[in-house]
């Protein structure tokens, strides 16, 4: 395929930006579009130019590093997958594709495409563990009973992988997507009660302080999320947050 690039380039946090066009040939629908990103940079670098920086570490869905806004999409049009796990079969010769960072005010520009997503770190270090004494008292994890439904649940809010498409395909950059599934893993189990009204009172503080916005209920997190984390995490933390302000 030949395609048509459209890239978000930035040398700095402090440097304006601009969208700047690459043409590319010979791409196949069988590479991922990381893949077809490096194919690109080697032909920058074989013509004397600074090849386009972005994120990826993995490669395998797991690791959610890549985080590319692709044709105004998260993660780029199709659904349950990271940027990583995207097909070039997913577009057509000649397309034209505009690839930038996401975009949000707690999410910073570092250099191209490559963003500062350590407000998501700086929450989880508010309330996002469990404090365990290991002196050599622990309790074997089978001497506390839990109910299969809510083992599956508290899984479930657990596969959030932090890529932070949620905050960047959100209107109001919103990260309640984000937290309310890292309150609910711990809410849902006993091993996470102990310290449930700290947990969540401190990890939305946070958040109001890293400048993300509130959630008006749009849906569009779920949507994009590549690991479909449910909306209902988004209830059960306000429900934690009010128990613990009562």
């Amino acid at each position: 395929m030949k395609l048509t690039l459209k890239i978000w380039r930035q040398k700095d946090a402090n440097d304006k930006g601009q969208m700047v066009d690459y043409k590319i040939n010979d791409v196949s629908p069988d590479m991922s579009f990381l893949e077809m990103l490096d194919v690109l940079n080697e032909q920058i670098i074989n013509e004397g130019g600074e090849p386009v920086a972005f994120d990826h570490d993995c490669r395998e869905g797991i690791c959610g590093m890549c985080s590319l806004f692709i044709n105004g999409e998260a993660h780029g049009p199709d659904r349950g997958i990271t940027t990583c796990q995207l097909h070039m079969r997913k577009f057509k010769d000649g397309d034209t594709i505009y690839i930038e960072p996401f975009r949000a005010k707690a999410f910073p520009v570092i250099k191209d495409l490559v963003v500062d997503r350590s407000a998501f770190d700086r929450i989880q270090h508010q309330g996002g563990f469990i404090s365990v004494n290991t002196s050599g008292n622990t309790q074997d994890a089978n001497s506390l009973p839990i109910s299969k439904h809510a083992a599956d649940e508290a899984m479930d809010a657990a596969t959030c992988i932090g890529c932070g498409a949620c905050v960047a395909t959100c209107k109001n950059s919103s990260a309640m997507l984000f937290v309310g599934a890292k309150v609910s893993q711990y809410a849902l189990l006993p091993q996470g009660q102990v310290e449930a009204a700290d947990r969540v009172r401190n990890m939305v503080a946070q958040m109001d302080a890293e400048g993300f916005g509130n959630c008006t209920n749009t849906g569009a997190c779920e949507v994009e999320c590549p690991k479909g984390i449910s909306l209902d995490n988004i209830a059960r933390m306000n429900r934690e947050f009010f128990k613990a302000n009562i």
